[in-house]
């Protein structure tokens, strides 16, 4: 199976270096139409500049393709619906939305301030949100979507120092988890990337050189243009990196039930190993089948 994009068109966010680059000239190998989305900022969200994303931009014009470059903040209303005019304006279209633009502010939960904590949020979550609410329409009217939040396993698995971006992470996963029901009947999928890469977000990490070369945001992109491809699941974690690919998922295990004079916090210790035996362990859906699990165990 070889999956094109021609004459799709694709919008990435935060494009202007590292995995949003990468993944822009990788969709632009496959035939794609690019809007390279940047602010040019620095890793903390500050400054701004359009050079990067006008860099990318002639990348893939000197390769034969087609590419537009965007200046937009994220987290500015008007500026992302900028980001969507210009683009219809362009190519008259919206096949793909990749939302990977973010920054970091780390500090230990004692000591981060709430205007970091508020700032990392607005950009990964609510960043998101704009620009997937933006598109939305588009894709609707279109009965054709495909749409990649670009989450972390500081958000799924927790990390020290990332309270704020780890709450945005886990935070796009719940978007992407009703947004994969909502768009259904229109031909919309969602799904979220977690990425292992060596970027400008990572390089003050000291990894050892043969780590970094591994970690190169390429061999993290394929699991973004599967994602965005027609055939795609949707609902889904992929973690990738180094060139490992592996699904992840939130399950629930079968349970226990309780009845009467049962249904009290030491049957719970009683039971802990049967409570959190992961053997039998379900991916659910949807809310209603979370629900539905849980009548299955009811005691009567």
């Amino acid at each position: 199976m070889t999956i094109s994009f021609k004459d799709k068109v694709v919008i990435v966010t935060g494009s202007g270096g590292g995995l949003g680059r990468s993944h822009a000239l990788q969709f632009a190998e496959r035939g794609a139409k690019l809007v390279i989305n940047d602010l040019g900022g620095a890793v903390d969200g500050s400054g701004g500049s359009s050079e990067a994303a006008d860099k990318v931009v002639k990348e893939i014009k000197d390769m034969g393709g087609e590419a537009i470059s965007n200046g937009s903040s994220v987290t500015d209303k008007e500026g992302v619906q900028k980001l969507v005019d210009d683009t219809m304006s362009a190519f008259g279209r919206i096949d793909v939305l990749v939302n990977n633009a973010g920054v970091l502010r780390d500090k230990s939960f004692a000591k981060v301030t709430l205007d970091d904590f508020e700032f990392v949020v607005d950009v990964h979550l609510m960043g998101s949100v704009y620009c997937t609410k933006a598109v939305w329409p588009v894709m609707v009217e279109q009965q054709y979507g495909r749409i990649i939040m670009t989450s972390s396993s500081s958000g799924v698995f927790g990390n020290f120092g990332q309270a704020n971006y780890g709450s945005a992470k886990l935070g796009v996963v719940g978007l992407m988890n009703t947004l994969k029901i909502e768009g259904q009947k229109n031909n919309i999928k969602v799904n979220s990337l977690i990425p292992v890469a060596a970027t400008r977000m990572t390089e003050n990490l000291g990894m050892p050189e043969a780590v970094f070369e591994q970690l190169k945001p390429e061999s993290v992109s394929p699991a973004v243009l599967f994602m965005a491809s027609e055939e795609a699941p949707t609902g889904i974690m992929l973690s990738a990196g180094a060139g490992v690919f592996a699904k992840v998922e939130i399950s629930q295990a079968a349970g226990v039930g309780f009845a009467g004079d049962e249904i009290n916090p030491d049957s719970i210790a009683d039971h802990w190993s049967e409570i959190s035996d992961m053997s039998n362990a379900k991916q659910l859906f949807n809310g209603g089948e979370h629900t539905a699990a849980i009548f299955s165990k009811v005691k009567k």
